[in-house]
């Protein structure tokens, strides 16, 4: 395998369906990891702009919200309470005694959990919606292929506002 200068496992140009998308989840989880690695505690509270509370704290206490919602409660429809209760519905709400080392514990464990509920699944096989996701998505079912896409692209998008954060906070650009 191949990697880039910061260690991170580059996705192979060659690969069936599910090793295509196990690997571009796992690199952009590792991107959302990089992003905030090396800063204080007080510099990871900084929001970008003056309009926006977005945080890269706040945005690993989210994606550790949403691996929990697609994996556990979508695909394998378990009833699990929100990861941070005190942390709003999305995630994004800052605690001030919650540092970064324990956000990316309960991140890298719900990534763990998810690994771990997908493993032997088929891209085919389903999970259920909300209701009120259902509504909007057209259906109740959705299958793990929609559910793999759709969390590359939640990271891929916040791993873009990542990248405004980082460089907003001490001038590091890229990946």
């Amino acid at each position: 395998m191949t990697t880039t200068p910061d260690g991170r496992v580059i996705p192979p140009a060659y690969a069936d369906e599910r090793a295509m998308l196990d690997a571009w989840l796992d690199f952009h989880r590792g991107t959302l990891a990089l992003k905030c690695s090396g800063l204080e505690d007080d510099q990871l509270r900084l929001a970008s702009t003056a309009s926006s509370s977005m945080t890269l704290l706040g945005l690993v206490q989210h994606m550790a919200e949403v691996e929990r919602n697609w994996f556990q409660r979508v695909f394998a429809g378990r009833d699990v309470p929100p990861v941070f209760d005190d942390s709003g519905a999305d995630g994004f709400t800052l605690q001030p005694d919650r540092r970064l080392d324990e956000v990316i514990a309960v991140w890298q464990g719900e990534i763990a959990r998810s690994r771990e509920l997908i493993t032997t699944a088929s891209l085919d096989d389903s999970g259920r919606l909300s209701q009120q996701d259902a509504e909007s998505l057209g259906g109740s079912g959705i299958s793990l292929r929609w559910i793999m896409v759709h969390m590359i692209e939640e990271y891929a998008r916040h791993n873009g506002h990542a990248d405004l954060l980082r460089e907003g906070i001490d001038g590091v650009t890229g990946t």
